[in-house]
């Protein structure tokens, strides 16, 4: 049984779908239908249910698919075993990293990961929307602020500090808030990953507890850097990690408004799928990925 077939299949019972394990494999659709079929022929037995719409694993497709991970992860450990150098890690790793950090912080850097390990490859989607990381095959992908998926392992970086910020001409039109009370007359940028769903309002902190203040807003975006620009047009206030406003109160460009009702700070986290060995190519970028963002966190 060859490890490159055990590898296609994987890859289709982790995509539930032949054509996007083709194209992750680079392989022809036909080419890895092919060679399951192949496999559960020599096993003997049924992995995967097919239909026009949907690819499933059967009851033994499960248990086969378990062992298969457990075995492909043996085999990158055993490969990686007599590795002495970083340098000879190889292959590629794929990753989803939030817009703002990868412009500002990640990507200036990676030259010098590169650089410390040129047998590997980096295919990085970089988005604010929450990635499947299963079904779009990513290593392991950074994750700013709440959770919410399961069976997935998840490392906490750190935390990124929130600031208010409006701009001054926002602030010269509609004067400075300093309570809560002063934010009815205000306009606050609202953000939503999923546009349609209802955004909390301004969000402060009463003592331990998170609280929200309903405010009014014309904008909605989905993206940091939209909120970002908002904030910069003189669209409303907005409340964002510190890092990525430094540069904007730097330059005047923004203000910090209302210290005292700051958000909560938000978690920084790697999330990547439970696995009982990770391959070294995928521990060494987390573990540099780390490094990179530390400065930048507070732990």
């Amino acid at each position: 049984m060859e490890l490159d077939a055990l590898r296609t299949f994987a890859k289709v019972a982790e995509l539930a779908s032949f054509t996007r394990a083709a194209e992750q494999l680079g392989l022809q659709k036909g080419r890895v239908s092919t060679i399951v079929s192949q496999l559960e022929a020599q096993l003997g037995t049924r992995l995967l249910q097919r239909t026009t719409r949907t690819v499933r694993l059967t009851p033994d497709g499960e248990q086969f698919f378990e062992r298969c991970q457990t075995l492909l992860a043996d085999a990158d450990e055993l490969q990686a075993l007599f590795q002495q150098t970083p340098s000879a890690l190889r292959g590629r790793l794929r990753i989803d990293l939030p817009i703002a950090l990868a412009r500002k912080i990640v990507i200036p850097r990676l030259p010098e990961f590169l650089a410390a390990h040129p047998g590997l490859e980096i295919e990085l989607s970089t988005t604010d929307r929450r990635v499947d990381l299963i079904r779009e095959g990513m290593d392991c992908k950074l994750r700013v602020g709440s959770l919410g998926e399961s069976g997935l392992v998840a490392r906490k970086l750190g935390e990124l500090t929130l600031v208010n910020c409006a701009s001054p001409a926002y602030l010269q039109e509609h004067g400075t808030p300093r309570t809560l009370a002063d934010l009815s007359r205000h306009r606050l940028v609202k953000y939503a990953s999923t546009l349609g769903s209802p955004p909390l309002g301004w969000e402060y902190m009463d003592g331990d507890e998170v609280r929200f203040h309903d405010m009014p807003g014309v904008v909605t975006v989905n993206s940091a850097e939209a909120y970002e620009a908002a904030c910069l047009a003189g669209l409303g206030l907005i409340q964002a990690p510190v890092l990525g406003m430094r540069e904007w109160i730097a330059e005047g460009k923004l203000v910090m408004v209302m210290p005292d009702f700051n958000g909560a700070p938000m978690p920084v986290s790697l999330l990547y799928a439970h696995r009982r060995h990770l391959p070294k190519r995928v521990q060494a970028f987390m573990a540099w990925l780390g490094e990179v963002l530390g400065p930048s966190l507070v732990t």
